[in-house]
């Protein structure tokens, strides 16, 4: 059975989709991009920008009673990737091995012209 799970600490759905999807011990969560859900606003540069996704990534696992440990897979898009260094730097950061499985590829276009999305899938330990 799934479980929608939402939080106001992180941007809301702006369509027919969810913040994140619980099914059994795994946590499905749907592409964050840098949105402030405080405000809305989007920080400049991409070092900003992923540390926005992932704090919305974090506030997500924490109203599923997880944390950044639980993450098993990341998909990281990116505008172009010559922001893949950059965005590594402040991803290393906020992960500890074993480090998740990542998948990273630059796409045409990102929502809001943001210069990064991160898609993550976590399950309980």
């Amino acid at each position: 059975m799934k479980k929608q799970i939402s939080t106001e600490k992180a941007p809301g759905a702006i369509g027919p989709y969810s913040q994140a999807i619980a099914v059994g011990d795994f946590l499905f969560i749907s592409g964050q991009i840098p949105v402030n859900p405080a405000d809305g606003t989007v920080p400049e540069g991409i070092a900003a920008q992923t540390a926005q996704s992932i704090a919305n990534i974090k506030a997500i696992l924490a109203e599923a009673g997880m944390t950044i440990d639980n993450v098993i897979k990341t998909t990281v898009f990116l505008a172009d990737m010559s922001l893949f260094g950059p965005m590594n730097e402040v991803y290393a950061q906020n992960f500890t091995a074993p480090f998740p499985a990542r998948s990273a590829v630059a796409v045409k276009e990102l929502p809001k012209q943001v210069l990064v999305e991160i898609e993550t899938i976590a399950a309980r330990n």
